[in-house]
């Protein structure tokens, strides 16, 4: 990568075009996909990317007063770079979030996107599971984030899900700009850690996305932002974003009706190159 500097940017198609924008005198034409596709090069050159994993799941208690409430699902990864790409076609997976459940969660091996064998973006993780110490509810699943510089050096930044503490509250999701925050006392669930701003990548206009998702408590629920899905009470949590990569919300029954967490919002990728 040292050397990208000295390399001319390609051109591409796919996806859903972007009308073309300008920044600071810098014009630049690109594309989105918000389901799979795929990337053809027509001029071998630089393109950069951003790409967000899908959201993790939400979880629930299973349907009973004595269990605690389930953990928010932790935004997907976010993943931005520049890398060259030879003339050919690419295809583009954008992750599915992981259903929300009801109980323990099974970790699942789906929800990635990415451009395949070039760069992926994992998908968040799932809210644990009621886990009956000390009537804790579920902690938030974890996110993160990473780039990779012209250099060729990587600057990863991971964040965890906030704890849930006693008294059937739980902890947010991990949004992949910041941790998901602790519940206590179950008053107050964890809220959804923040996103990550995307610049310049979606003609021009910026946006904030891959939130985590809410931790519910007895009385407040968690705050969520930028995609992150809504935690419930007496219903089932609320899904994160589509295309967002946002976590889901967690969910606490407090009689014999099983609830189950939010789904993760599904991920999106960009792609972009001067012209």
């Amino acid at each position: 990568y040292a050397n990208l500097g000295k390399i001319g940017y390609g051109v591409a198609t796919g996806g859903t075009s972007i009308t073309p924008w300008t920044v600071s005198s810098t014009n630049y034409n690109g594309s989105k996909f918000t389901t799979d596709g795929t990337l053809t090069v027509a001029t071998a050159g630089l393109f950069d990317y951003v790409l967000v994993g899908g959201g993790g799941q939400g979880t629930g208690g299973r349907g009973s007063a004595s269990v605690p409430a389930g953990g928010a699902g932790g935004a997907g990864m976010y993943v931005t770079g520049t890398v060259y790409l030879t003339a050919g076609t690419y295809a583009v997976e954008v992750g599915a979030g992981e259903a929300g459940v009801n109980g323990r969660p099974v970790p699942s091996p789906y929800g990635a996107s990415a451009i395949t064998n070039v760069v992926v973006a994992i998908a968040g993780g799932g809210g644990a599971g009621y886990g009956g110490v000390s009537s804790a509810g579920g902690n938030g699943g974890g996110g993160g984030s990473y780039t990779i510089g012209a250099s060729g050096s990587v600057i990863a930044t991971g964040f965890a899900g906030g704890a849930g503490i006693l008294n059937n509250a739980s902890g947010g999701g991990a949004g992949a700009g910041g941790a998901g925050a602790s519940a206590y006392g179950g008053a107050n669930g964890g809220a959804g850690g923040i996103g990550v701003a995307v610049t310049n990548f979606n003609g021009g206009v910026s946006t904030t996305i891959a939130g985590g998702g809410g931790g519910i408590g007895l009385y407040t629920p968690g705050a969520v932002v930028n995609g992150g899905g809504a935690p419930a009470f007496d219903a089932n949590g609320g899904n994160g974003t589509a295309n967002t990569g946002g976590g889901g919300g967690s969910a606490y029954s407090s009689n014999s009706t099983a609830r189950a967490g939010g789904s993760g919002g599904s991920g999106i990728v960009f792609v972009r190159w001067e012209v």
